[in-house]
């Protein structure tokens, strides 16, 4: 008995699933047939702006059970009931969708209301509920850019449930096959929501953007606040050596310097002694290089002391020495020693720059070692940023930054040259410092800039650009293009940059979405009145 039991439970499952199939066929061949009516209606559908289409879904299902068909329901975008004969299609007792062939009832809804949303149909005969377990229904659903979805069902209760859930939008062509007596019935219809027709003039005419999902790079930022500073490798002091009396200024602040121009003249005692002393020095080198010569060839011919000749030549090297000295000091306070006016020193630049600072006038007494002006060479500027502590581990030494003016339009990018070792005792902030190219001078030190830190970068395989991203009723969603139309796809999200948004579900690599200006879209989405009935 048991082997029996067991032979017509297997029997019974086959059974079910070839009847699925043969609905399954029947309803792809019907589709066949349909999809040059559909493809003309849909085109022909009343889209007033911009060929906006107004949403049809079924209302929600009541709790109570109704015994009679309730009266007829408009619904001119269902078109293609009944094997494809436009009609107008009746409301169910369950506020759903009513299909009526011979004495044969089909009523479809859409659920929702505290589970996801699923499709539940329910049947009658002569306007009376039939048990569900006597129908066996395949239903397909046809959505823009995806493949048909069939659908298979359940009993529950009194009617049969879809065997998955019914994603968002539900904007599709419907076609059902129901099995019922050994009798086949076929029926079908369109319902549409957040969906608008554009053509590429009306694209171009409203400048929205088409882009393509596909990978990207999202970036983790961290935004700073800054400041640009001169070069400090770069940058120099010109001082006086020495003391004395500023007899002329050549540049002031702001001018253009070349390594070695003349900056100032002054008047220095201090220069004219050494000047005076180096003279007599030489002069004295002079006397000594001349008795030398002298001793030397007296003590070759023996006609004078070896110790003359010696002694010559110590006094000839001693003198040396002492001019040596005398040109070095000259040498290191950047004084020449050769000078018409001997109190005469001139202040020179050590480097190419920008005078950045100036503190000195004619006329002016100067001290040894002041500071009279300070260059820079801005070519290239430091741009500074305070850390927080908590941030200070993730800022590391060759991070990407860019760098955006608070002030005016200028931007730049650059790579974290130095993150300090300590922090401050009062502000318990460390300093970062950026070099960027300032050829242009766009960037002035003291300039206060904005500062976006990558702190991490990955490539996500899906991804769409920020702009694209809109809120359609309690949606986060992209409109995706497909053909002449756009139509809401509901996202699931992920990382997010300034530019990308990462997509984990909902939409396809290879799929068109609408990015700049796409709130348009949503626009025309809501002029056409975009209700979600069931």
């Amino acid at each position: 008995m048991l082997f029996f039991k067991k032979n017509k439970q297997a029997a019974i499952i086959l059974a079910v699933i070839a009847i699925g199939l043969i609905l399954a066929i029947l309803i792809l061949n019907t589709e066949q047939h349909q999809d040059t009516h559909q493809e003309l209606n849909h085109t022909e559908e009343s889209m007033p702006s911009k060929a906006s289409t107004r949403p049809q879904h079924g209302e929600q299902e009541h709790d109570h059970e109704k015994d009679h068909l309730l009266a007829k329901e408009s619904a001119p975008h269902d078109e293609h009931a009944n094997g494809g004969i436009s009609q107008e299609i009746l409301k169910g007792p369950h506020g759903g969708k009513l299909f009526t062939q011979d004495e044969y009832s089909l009523e479809v809804t859409i659920f929702e209301q505290n589970v996801p949303p699923e499709l539940r149909i329910y049947t009658y005969q002569n306007g009376k509920a039939l048990n569900p377990e006597t129908s066996t229904v395949t239903v397909q659903l046809k959505r823009l850019g995806k493949n048909p979805q069939i659908l298979q069902f359940l009993k529950e209760n009194d009617y049969l449930k879809s065997d998955v859930v019914v994603e968002e939008p539900h904007s599709f062509s419907v076609s059902i096959a129901a099995l019922h007596n050994n009798k086949t019935y076929q029926f079908s219809y369109d319902q549409f929501e957040a969906r608008v027709q554009l053509n590429d003039k009306q694209l171009l005419d409203n400048n929205i953007e088409v882009l393509t999902v596909g990978p990207a790079s999202i970036k983790s930022v961290l935004t700073l606040q800054g400041e640009i500073k001169r070069n400090a490798d770069k940058s120099v002091q010109a001082l006086s050596r020495v003391s004395g009396f500023v007899e002329s200024v050549n540049v002031n602040a702001g001018d253009k310097v070349r390594k070695g121009d003349v900056l100032a003249r002054i008047s220095s005692q201090e220069i004219a002694d050494m000047r005076s002393e180096l003279l007599a020095a030489q002069k004295r080198m002079h006397f000594a290089e001349l008795t030398y010569e002298r001793e030397k060839q007296l003590w070759e011919e023996k006609i004078s002391a070896k110790q003359d000749y010696l002694k010559a030549e110590n006094d000839l090297h001693q003198e040396k020495i002492n001019t040596q000295q005398l040109l070095q000091r000259l040498a290191v306070i950047g004084a020449s020693a050769n000078s018409q006016n001997l109190a005469h020193y001139e202040i020179r630049s050590p480097i190419d720059g920008i005078v950045t600072n100036k503190k000195i006038s004619e006329g002016q007494v100067v001290s040894e070692r002041e500071i009279l002006y300070e260059i820079s060479d801005l070519s290239t500027v430091w741009v500074e940023m305070m850390i927080y502590a908590k941030d200070i581990n993730i800022v590391k030494v060759g991070q990407k930054v860019s760098i955006n003016a608070t002030s005016f339009a200028a931007d730049a990018t650059g790579v974290v040259a130095y993150v300090s070792p300590l922090v401050g005792s009062q502000s318990r902030t460390a300093m970062a410092r950026v070099v960027i190219d300032n050829k242009n001078r766009t960037w002035l030190p003291g300039l206060p800039v904005d500062i976006n830190l990558t702190t991490d970068e990955v490539i996500v395989p899906l991804a769409v650009s920020l702009e694209g991203i809109q809120t359609l009723r309690d949606w986060t969603v992209v409109f995706g293009r497909y053909g002449g139309y756009f139509e809401a796809r509901p996202l699931v999200l992920g990382r997010r940059d300034n530019s990308y948004v990462e997509v984990l579900e909902g939409i396809q690599a290879g799929e068109k979405y609408a990015a700049g200006n796409s709130f348009l879209i949503k626009a025309d989405i809501g002029k056409a009145g975009a209700t979600h009935d069931h």
